[in-house]
């Protein structure tokens, strides 16, 4: 499954305290042509940091910045850069913290379902710059013995992760960004699953069948496929072990099997 990890940290010392404080004062030294403190200059430097975060963060959430308006997304993308500056210098990683700080901001409290379409968006960057890997062949599966395939575990592709959602959050990120002309009809009621993968060069969504969420989960915990396959049974009463299954692997979730 998809981890990450900080490269650098590129605001330390007075500087990087300035620079994300607008009430700081100009760092000590900063000075212009004139050998004079430059908070003007300054001033224009910060501004252009933030805007530019805030600009990467539009860029990776469009469809939560179609749901709030650009005015009401860059006053709450430039909350969120103030509040958690970036950790590393590749932008790429910015973000991830997005989801949740949606989810605690009071403002948007009437609009529960916002923070799970930053997750799924923030796991579609994160499937897009995973690693390449070749996805497992199906056929290595009907290879198993039959009385072990309950003792079957996957490896999971560098790509592959879940958003387990209590709200339709596949519809919402089809509405507002990869179908945006489409009449799509959105209940509010209905929860649902996304997996997300990148098989081969795209990205691919796929809206998981009943119990699907529970079952992937349970393999990316390393439970072997009998287990999981009761933990998503005893979850969802109509959940289907074949055409789960057969999803997973033809979406390239794994690439490869270890048989106990």
């Amino acid at each position: 499954m998809i981890t990450q990890k900080p490269i650098a940290n590129i605001g330390t010392g007075d500087f990087g305290q300035a620079l994300w404080d607008p009430d700081s004062d100009t760092p000590a030294g900063l000075v212009g042509p004139d050998g004079k403190t430059a908070p003007k200059r300054f001033n224009v430097y910060r501004n252009n940091v933030i805007v530019s975060l805030v600009e990467a963060l539009e860029r990776t959430f469009p469809a939560v910045g179609n749901l709030l308006g650009e005015d009401y997304f860059k006053a709450l993308a430039r909350a969120y850069v103030l509040k958690e500056p970036p950790n590393s210098p590749v932008l790429i990683w910015y973000g991830g913290g997005f989801a949740d700080f949606i989810e605690a901001f009071p403002p948007l409290e009437a609009y529960p379902y916002l923070a799970d379409v930053a997750r799924l968006e923030w796991a579609w960057l994160q499937a897009f710059h995973a690693g390449d890997a070749h996805a497992l062949d199906p056929v290595a599966l009907g290879e198993v013995e039959p009385d072990r395939l309950g003792s079957v575990r996957f490896v999971f592709h560098p790509a592959a992760s879940v958003i387990n959602s209590r709200w339709p959050v596949w519809d919402l990120v089809r509405a507002n960004r990869f179908e945006p002309d489409a009449e799509l009809e959105i209940d509010l009621q209905l929860s649902q699953s996304v997996l997300v993968t990148r098989p081969e060069l795209d990205v691919e969504l796929l809206l998981l069948r009943p119990g699907g969420a529970v079952f992937l989960t349970s393999l990316a915990d390393g439970k072997p496929l009998a287990e999981a396959a009761e933990d998503a049974l005893s979850s969802v009463s109509e959940f289907s072990l074949s055409e789960c299954l057969s999803d997973l692997l033809s979406n390239g979730v794994f690439t490869d099997l270890q048989v106990s």
